[in-house]
């Protein structure tokens, strides 16, 4: 009971929150209710001038042909301007819905991008796609039919039954006494619609995710023989939206048929009782033709709303999840300041830092060191002793939980999060480029960069003398974000567009992982060119990249049980100098 008061305190909420949107622009919300209300008064008006019509023509040889030709002129124009409106209408509406839903999905999409990293890491990319794309395009279709049928049924139901009031009460009551069938039918089948649709969206939105996943994970799939597997989660996860989808679509088709079954029992009934009255005396046949056209008219929209309700409420379940996105906090901003890079040194200063993912799962305690000014930091430690998780901390993705840390002796939390980010250069194992030309992605930091400077930063990273095998060279099109790239040739734009931002720190995420031996080498000598007067942390599987940095910090368990440089560590013959027997023997440490 309290989870169906919730479910409609919800679908409540977000209806309101939707007409709040709508109503952002007034004028056009204005000009449609009005220019709809004058297309139904129109539409309700046209069966009195049939009727009127059906007693002109009183009998054989009994025509009164002059006020019918008057008439039927009247009812020409009368139709002429409502076909002008319906034709109207439905531009106007749907111009000023997709308008809405475009603003709610940019809006959306920024919101993504001011969320807390925490956040997104949680979920899933395919159900964010799926909130951007399909969940906004069904609530466009959603709210064109609240319009072009939910309102325009409604108002014609209001207008239909005054004027049937107008030509006789008993008969309205009759109409009125029947109609709640349809009315009952139609809220018992919508509210099970709501609910079949509220699950088929979520299913939605974690199938999309599992089939980015598998997309993604292909070569891994096939490496392990993993895809008999993947194949049965898949039909077990697909057979579950299929069958959400198939009861959701039932419920949907069942309300018109039934509806239009309980209105053509409403109709034989006025039509038999308007027959009694004629044969009474009490009631003309233009009469009758007029109630008729009414009840027609009012009923009508019955089975229209039936019909309607349904993808109105899958229309509300997928606003309800943008919504959702939309209401979770932004990462809030702690800091004001800017740095001013000029002045920049470089220290950098880790002061008893305490951090956890999950607040009942400690990472990191009592975490200290310092980075002077132009050194090259390395961190090394076993999968999971919270190297990148560093990284996160430095860059504030993440804020720490407990002690501080520092940046040219001020705690970094007081300067705003775009002023720290801008003074870092990254290099990930994991490479991203977005779709447009080489010469755009490696200009990613500055826009604004020379080709010259573009250049000088391609020969820099040694990607130039692929890219000038391309195609067009600079100007190649990547329109599948360097899908059509090798996983080397990714990773050599990204170090390119290293070098073009020309950052004053640089952080190395195995940055060398998918380049060959010999360009390795070349990297490498580009890096340490790159590296001078510039602190620098380097994160590495590959322990024969870090032998000559100037610090050798050395995690596990997001500790710090080990620090120093090579040859101090080696001499020690600690935890260190186990990675580097094990490193020599495997040829590569992970």
């Amino acid at each position: 009971m309290n989870n169906k008061v919730q479910s409609n305190r919800q679908g409540s909420t977000t209806t309101r929150r939707l007409f709040d949107r709508l109503l952002e622009d007034k004028f056009s919300f204005t000009i449609i209710v009005i220019a709809t209300i004058f297309q139904v008064l129109l539409t309700v008006y046209l069966p009195v001038l049939i009727g009127q019509a059906v007693n002109y023509i009183v009998g054989p040889s009994q025509v009164n042909f002059q006020a019918l030709s008057l008439l039927i002129l009247k009812m020409l124009v009368v139709i002429g301007v409502t076909t002008l409106l319906q034709y109207l209408n439905p531009y106007l509406y749907n111009r000023m819905i997709y308008k809405m839903v475009s603003s709610l999905r940019q809006e959306a999409l920024e919101k993504v991008h001011r969320l807390p990293l925490s956040f997104v890491d949680q979920q899933s990319t395919g159900d964010l796609v799926s909130r951007l794309t399909t969940d906004s395009d069904q609530l466009a279709d959603g709210l064109v039919m609240v319009f072009n049928q939910f309102f325009v049924g409604i108002l014609t139901i209001v207008f239909t039954l005054i004027s049937m009031l107008w030509l006789d009460l008993l008969m309205v009551l009759l109409v009125v006494g029947l109609s709640p069938l349809s009315i009952i039918v139609a809220r018992f089948i919508s509210s099970r619609s709501y609910k079949m649709y509220q699950k088929q969206t979520r299913s939605r939105g974690e199938l999309a995710s599992f089939i980015e996943e598998s997309v993604q994970q292909e070569e891994v799939i096939r490496l392990y023989n993993h895809h008999q597997t993947m194949n049965n989660d898949f039909i077990n996860q697909n057979h579950t939206y299929a069958d959400y989808s198939k009861w959701a679509i039932f419920y949907s088709a069942l309300g018109n048929p039934t509806t239009r079954f309980i209105n053509a029992l409403i109709y034989a009934s006025v039509t038999f009782a308007g027959a009694v009255r004629i044969i009474s005396g009490t009631f003309s046949v233009g009469e009758l033709t007029t109630f008729l056209n009414y009840a027609n008219q009012y009923m009508k929209p019955f089975n229209d709303i039936s019909s309607v309700l349904s993808e109105i409420q899958a229309s509300l379940a997928c606003a309800e999840r943008m919504f959702m996105l939309l209401d979770q906090k932004d990462e809030v901003e702690t800091g004001q300041a800017v740095f001013d890079s000029e002045q920049l040194k470089g220290d950098i200063g880790f002061d008893q830092v305490d951090f956890a993912y999950v607040k009942t799962e400690s990472l990191i305690e009592n975490l200290s060191f310092n980075a002077e000014a132009g050194q090259t930091v390395a961190i090394v430690g076993p999968t999971g002793a919270g190297k990148s998780t560093l990284i996160n901390l430095l860059m504030r993705f993440y804020d720490v939980d407990q002690g501080k840390i520092e940046l040219d002796g001020t705690n970094i939390e007081v300067y705003t999060r775009a002023s720290i980010r801008q003074q870092f250069g990254m290099v990930l194992q994991e490479t991203w480029l977005k779709v447009g030309t080489v010469a755009d992605n490696i200009a990613y930091a500055n826009p604004n960069l020379s080709r010259v400077d573009i250049i000088r930063a391609a020969k820099a990273a040694k990607a130039d003398r692929f890219i000038d095998m391309l195609p067009q060279g600079y100007d190649t099109y990547l329109d599948k974000a360097g899908a059509e790239l090798s996983t080397g040739q990714q990773q050599l734009l990204s170090i390119a567009r290293v070098f073009a931002a020309k950052p004053k720190m640089l952080i190395l995420d195995e940055a060398t992982s998918s380049i060959d031996t010999l360009t390795e080498v070349l990297i490498q000598k580009a890096f340490d060119q790159l590296m001078v007067n510039r602190t620098s942390f380097i994160i590495a599987h590959r322990l024969s990249t870090i032998q000559n940095a100037d610090h050798i910090l050395v995690l596990d368990k997001g500790h710090i049980i080990e620090h120093g440089n090579h040859k101090t560590l080696m001499q020690a013959k600690g935890f260190y100098y186990q990675l580097q027997m094990a490193h020599q023997s495997v040829g590569q440490f992970d």
